[in-house]
């Protein structure tokens, strides 16, 4: 009797890993411009997208495109929120408001296939004091590609092509996007999906297989 126990024991933790190890092989990031602002020495990212947000005068915002799995991981600009390093040169004008820009189109492994980022810059937008950040992008940084939902897809024409796609994270390669979020960050919507664990589902399918493996065991035990 006792092999028997030890045998489908076995088999349950075998069973139990292999499961867990197809949903950490599931786990993928996305490619997509996150947004952020300036908090005078750090970046924090942005809960408004740059459509609904309308920025002080003074203020710092960032762009940056990579891949990540969801807000939690995703890479900041690599340039300092300076206001006043960034302004410098913009002199500020009455009835206008001034707002510093990092934009950072990312690493060459971030890139989609056959593109080449172009190098960080920064830039200061002087607009209308009701303006949006993304108007503010846009007075600077043309052109500008949005996607049927508002997700921001590219800026100055970078990327050429995608928006917020999946990207497997065995072979890099991309699949189809989810419905992206008015802040601009499919991965968000991801968040509470994948996040790299798994899934509830696969959550669920596991302890089933281990209660059934307990039920086996104290029904054997009782035949005894």
């Amino acid at each position: 009797m006792r092999n028997p126990l030890v045998a489908l024991l076995a088999a349950l933790v075998a069973a139990s890993a292999v499961l867990l190890g197809a949903g950490s092989a599931e786990a993928a990031g996305y490619r997509y411009w996150s947004f952020w602002e300036g908090n005078g020495k750090n970046w924090e990212y942005a809960t408004q997208g740059p459509s609904l947000l309308r920025p002080d005068d003074g203020a710092v915002q960032g762009f940056r495109f990579a891949v990540s799995e969801d807000s939690g991981d995703a890479a900041q600009p690599r340039r300092a929120p300076d206001f006043g390093a960034i302004c410098a040169g913009t002199p500020a004008k009455d009835g206008q408001k001034r707002v510093a820009l990092v934009i950072d189109p990312g690493t060459a492994a971030d890139a989609p296939d056959g593109e080449k980022p172009p190098a960080p810059r920064t830039a200061c937008a002087r607009v209308a004091p009701d303006a949006s950040s993304a108007e503010a992008l846009a007075a600077v940084a043309k052109p500008l590609r949005y996607d049927s939902s508002a997700m921001l897809c590219a800026i100055s024409g970078y990327p050429k092509s995608g928006c917020g796609e999946q990207v497997s994270g065995e072979d890099g390669s991309a699949k189809p996007t989810p419905s992206a979020t008015a802040s601009g960050t499919a991965a968000d919507e991801a968040d509470g999906d994948g996040g790299g664990g798994p899934s509830v589902g696969l959550l669920v399918g596991i302890g089933a297989v281990l209660l059934l493996g307990v039920a086996a065991v104290v029904q054997a035990r009782r035949r005894r």
